[in-house]
């Protein structure tokens, strides 16, 4: 497939900074080389109008200034920008999607491809983690019934999905009623390897401060043991987090990629006590020859073997956590075996397989798309 189209469009749900999928984003883009940009909107601060070369095309929402401090609050316009971005005369649309990204409206003679990330968390099954009982989700049921809705109907218009995990796959299936292949994220194991750093007695959290991360149950396993920990990163969650009071905690901010592999390499383990759909962070920490204690849910529990390369925790409770580091600290677990681990998911690997799948003609494929929605679309009109 990759030789044939002519027009290639990737869809992109925003461009505000260099996360896990904007590392996919980049690989899309490496293989199609001919490829435009369609976003909802880019911080003009981080990005020109050209990524990586690449033009960029934005939606309507790119004309709200300062957009990128307050997006989330534009959430129940998200699939009315998506909808009205142009994307006729494109042979293969490939989206990237966390959010909207594959609800675009596309040619009926196009191919779409979507690279799911996730279908929408927070409006399915991560719902009452963004949104606990109050006014703020009495405020916003209705938004959220409308995006279910628009989500599960959007799907129709995808010819093929690739999951990012086996964990996202499923969810794939339960929420879309679709089935998926699963191509792993591309993690930089060039750039992530062990050195000759000597161990050192803390244990290590790199993680964008929000509530479904649960740092918190990290920050108190280690509170009960007396043990070191060392937080890396900042967001939303960061007031709330702050305010413990713990002399055997520090908190970093966010570091240059070269001081957050110099701590890889010389933390004890790196603990991941959130329910992830992959989570590139243990991945990298295994590449530095580091062993994880996670969440045994999500994709961690594809990640991370238990009692070989770390250890998985079935609760997310303090409790459950302390008594994972607790029999981690009884474990010789050998670096070699993280990294070797950690080499299933590398960029050469993510590269060979995304270049396999659309070498595969799509007339030897399943066409699964639909052009009946799974249940009646609402309104587009937010009333």
């Amino acid at each position: 497939m990759i030789s044939s189209p002519k027009r290639v469009a990737i869809v992109h749900d925003w461009l505000t900074g260099e996360r896990g999928g904007e590392k996919v984003l980049r690989e899309l883009l490496a293989l199609f080389p001919q490829a435009e940009i369609f976003t909802l909107f880019y911080d003009s601060q981080k990005f020109t109008q050209t990524y990586l070369g690449h033009p960029v095309h934005t939606s309507f929402l790119q004309l709200f200034p300062g957009i990128g401090k307050y997006y989330r609050y534009l959430l129940p316009l998200f699939p009315m920008a998506i909808e009205r971005l142009d994307l006729r005369g494109y042979d293969l649309v490939i989206s990237s999607s966390h959010c909207v990204a594959k609800g675009v409206i596309t040619d009926p003679e196009s191919t779409h491809i979507s690279y799911c990330h996730t279908p929408m968390r927070y409006v399915w099954d991560c719902y009452h983690d963004y949104f606990p009982p109050g006014f703020k989700e009495n405020l916003m049921a209705p938004f959220l019934h409308y995006l279910r809705t628009w989500d599960a109907a959007s799907a129709g218009r995808v010819d093929e999905f690739i999951a990012n995990s086996q964990f996202v796959r499923q969810r794939i299936g339960r929420y879309y009623r679709r089935e998926a292949s699963v191509i792993y994220p591309p993690v930089d194991t060039e750039f992530f390897h062990p050195g000759t750093d000597t161990r050192e007695d803390f244990y290590l959290v790199v993680s964008a401060f929000a509530p479904y991360k649960r740092i918190d149950i990290a920050i108190e396993a280690c509170r009960r043991l007396e043990r070191r920990v060392v937080v890396v990163g900042d967001g939303q969650d960061a007031s709330t987090l702050l305010r413990h009071n713990n002399p055997q905690l520090e908190f970093t901010g966010r570091i240059s990629l070269s001081r957050l592999r110099g701590l890889y390499r010389t933390a004890r383990a790196l603990l991941f006590p959130g329910k992830e759909d992959f989570g590139i962070v243990p991945v990298e920490a295994l590449a530095c020859g580091t062993p994880v204690v996670a969440y045994g849910v999500g994709g961690a529990s594809e990640t991370v073997l238990d009692g070989k390369t770390g250890v998985l925790f079935s609760e997310q409770t303090p409790a459950a956590l302390t008594e994972a580091i607790k029999r981690f600290e009884k474990l010789e677990i050998e670096s070699i075996a993280c990294r070797q681990q950690a080499e299933r998911f590398s960029k050469l690997r993510f590269q060979k397989e995304l270049r396999a799948f659309f070498d595969t003609p799509m007339s030897g494929k399943p066409k699964q798309k639909t052009r009946q929605p799974l249940r009646e679309e609402p309104s587009l009109e937010l009333r």
